[in-house]
């Protein structure tokens, strides 16, 4: 009997951990949906609907507001959380009968919140949560037994979320620091994924292989760069940081296992044409697959507590592949080598992924040294971003609530919230959430109408409340569209509960309010400061050469003398991705703009999928770093003119013939003589990968000579 319990014990400890310890979204879905329910359900039950479905919307706010911080922070931002809710409340039950001051002080206060958002990732959130705060307490005020009881209830409500996810933050701290770093090892292990593809590949499917690659390492540095701010978050607020070793050993490693699976050292279809060639490339291509897998289980194993289990597979394939090379001739395995020593470092540093001694030296991180003020003070300008952002939609608000009021909408308070969903810093990104609004909203209605006639019974309803709340939070990181349907049910259902057939009725005003809510956000951001990229591509191209160039410099410094702390390095080589990501996604946005706007289209792509193959060169240099030190003296010339081309390629607002003055085929020609004349070897190697980095340089700046993007 004991065994048969344990058994049970067993499998609902497997269960728990598959369904939500893998799947940080389903956790906090359930976390946010437990909380609402705790609060809605008892004064559901006692007859007081107003009370427990305003508490809910107090803790779903509070959920949205959530900060990814160390608990010490965590307290902190609950205070300012708290403190902001009511104010955001308070004002607008306070200022209810006063019409125009309402909405005067209203969009004055959106202006504040969004700027003050822009200060770090820890006031976004919570500047977002009061807006959203001030919107759910202009809806409420009609139906509320006092001015007053939204203050209390709606920070009410996010306090309680607050404190039982202290609760359980404080039971295992480094919760949060997990999260982030799975979500990195996840996204490195997609991008293996998709890389693998490419062992062995014609060259014709290569192309879309490789866009796809760029895309899937806008995740991997976005992945990173959570990570990094994360422990910095940590680090601020813990006296002794040596527990933090670990996990900083982790994030050293994640950035050398993305270095050298982002480097190419050949074009892949060149790489082999003899059958033991393509059957080392299929070699290749299933080490990556491996490699992926142990990537995925790094980032399960610091979900679930589980001891990590390097594949087995990886080292005999990798052996495999060491004695097939041995076999064959030396002209014909330059490249092969120098690539699968490449991924067998890879190999080796997961094997030994916690030995402080065999693995990777802890690294120091650089920190964002401005104060809150000066982060501040630089948004207060036309040209800032995140300035424009907050002009467009406090005039989106302000117009929104104009029509409110002259029409007479019934809750026209919904064009407010739908354009504080709608309204996006880029004209791409908004309107994607346009049509995502527009549909998921039209989709939710029509499902929450049948459903409202299935479930007629208050604890039905109440199931389908909290059903929608867990799927809102659920799909909300995930796909926007989805979780607009399940919020939009989440609403139908609690009008309902509050007033009978109250979510019947306003099936209609919500979606006229969302239509116009969506087409304000869209014409503000259409005719005011839309950024349209071909605008910025100069700009960009520009930055990333800069920034390419200084991660060739930060590699010249380390083949003359590795450093024992490569933070500068580092700094370097991740300036250089997200400058990469940039454009990436620049082009990536341009193709959601009118067509007029995109007539650098195709010489957008060229350069974007040309710069992140020089990034993916000098990656594979940068990779070898440490086992070529010793024939620096012999390449230095070699660094000295590309390094002068690419400062050249790099110089903005430059005349064109000046900034081309000279190519590189002279350079080319050189260095093809010498690869031939060159026996197999080390050097050999070497010079191959500085021919990829300046046959890729003349490529762009043939590409920009031809496209006359200067």
């Amino acid at each position: 009997m004991k065994n048969q319990e344990k058994g049970h014990l067993r499998t609902n400890i497997k269960f728990f951990r598959d369904v939500f310890l893998l799947h940080p979204y389903r956790l906090f879905a359930l976390r946010a949906t437990i909380s609402m329910g705790v609060l809605a359900v008892p004064f559901i039950i006692a007859g007081l609907p107003f009370f427990g479905v305003t508490l809910a919307l107090g803790a779903l706010a509070g959920a949205l507001a959530e900060t990814d911080d160390h608990p010490n922070g965590r307290v902190k931002s609950l205070s300012i959380t708290i403190l902001s809710f009511f104010i955001s409340s308070f004002s607008v039950g306070l200022l209810n009968n006063y019409t125009w001051i309402l909405g005067a002080g209203f969009i004055l206060s959106t202006i504040i919140f969004i700027l003050i958002g822009g200060i770090g990732e820890r006031y976004r959130a919570i500047t977002f949560g009061s807006i959203l705060v001030g919107i759910y307490a202009m809806l409420g005020i009609e139906i509320s037994p006092a001015w007053y009881w939204q203050a209390i209830l709606l920070p009410a409500g996010a306090l309680f979320h607050g404190i039982l996810t202290l609760i359980l933050i404080f039971r295992n701290p480094w919760r949060l620091l997990d999260q982030q770093m799975a979500s990195g090892f996840r996204a490195l292990g997609n991008y293996l994924e998709k890389k693998a593809l490419l062992f062995p590949s014609h060259k014709k499917d290569q192309e879309d292989i490789n866009k796809d690659l760029a895309l899937l390492n806008v995740n991997v540095v976005n992945a990173l760069e959570g990570i990094k701010n994360v422990l910095n978050n940590y680090a601020r607020e813990m006296k002794n940081t040596e527990p933090l070793n670990s996990y900083l050993q982790r994030f050293m490693l994640l950035q050398s296992l993305h270095e050298r699976a982002a480097s190419t050292h050949q074009r892949h279809d060149k790489l082999g044409n003899s059958n033991e060639q393509i059957e080392i490339l299929e070699g290749f291509g299933e080490m990556l697959r491996q490699l992926a897998y142990a990537s995925r289980m790094v980032a399960e194993n610091m979900l679930t507590g589980t001891s990590y289990n390097h594949p087995p597979a990886l080292e005999w394939i990798s052996k495999a592949i060491d004695d097939k090379l041995q076999t064959m001739p030396s002209e014909d395995t330059q490249d092969l080598i120098l690539l699968h020593h490449n991924l067998h470092r890879s190999h080796v540093s997961l094997k030994y992924l916690d030995n402080m001694e065999e693995g990777t030296s802890i690294p120091r991180l650089r920190r964002d040294e401005r104060t809150p003020f000066q982060r501040l003070k630089e948004q207060l300008t036309l040209r800032h971003p995140r300035m424009r952002y907050a002009l467009r939609l406090s005039l989106t608000f302000a117009l929104g609530y104009v029509l409110q009021i002259y029409l007479d909408l019934d809750k026209g308070q919904w064009v407010m919230l739908t354009s504080l969903f709608v309204s996006q810093i880029t004209y791409s990104d908004t309107r994607r959430r346009l049509f995502e609004r527009l549909l998921g909203t039209a989709t939710g209605i029509v499902i929450g109408a049948a459903l409202l006639q299935i479930f007629t019974t208050t604890a039905a309803q109440v199931l389908l409340m909290m059903g929608s709340a867990m799927a809102f939070f659920y799909w909300l990181r995930r796909k926007y569209s989805v979780a607009v349907i399940f919020v939009t049910t989440f609403v139908l259902s609690a009008f309902n509960i509050i007033s009978n057939d109250g979510g019947i009725n306003i099936m209609i005003p919500r979606l006229v309010d969302t239509l116009l809510g969506a087409t304000l956000s869209f014409l503000t951001i259409r005719f005011l400061w839309p950024g349209w990229q071909y605008r910025r591509i100069s700009g960009l191209i520009s930055t990333a050469l800069e920034k390419n160039r200084n991660y060739f410099q930060a590699i010249a410094k380390e083949y003359k003398e590795v450093s024992n702390d490569d933070l500068n390095y580092r700094i370097a080589r991740r300036e250089a991705h997200l400058a990469d990501n940039e454009l990436a996604q620049a082009w990536n946005s341009m193709r959601q703009e009118p067509k007029s706007k995109q007539h650098i289209m195709e010489n957008a792509l060229t350069i974007t999928y040309l710069n992140h193959a020089l990034l993916s060169n000098l990656s594979a240099l940068g990779a070898h770093r440490e086992t070529n030190i010793e024939s620096y003296k012999d390449i230095e010339p070699l660094f000295q003119q590309i390094d002068k081309k690419l400062t050249e390629a790099g110089k903005e607002n430059t005349n064109m013939e000046d900034k081309f003055s000279s190519d590189l085929s002279e350079l080319l020609m050189t260095l093809q003589q010498q690869i031939k004349d060159t026996g197999a070897g080390l050097k050999r190697q070497q010079l191959r990968l500085f021919y990829n980095i300046a046959a890729t340089t003349s490529k762009i700046i043939d590409e920009l000579k031809r496209s006359g993007i200067n």
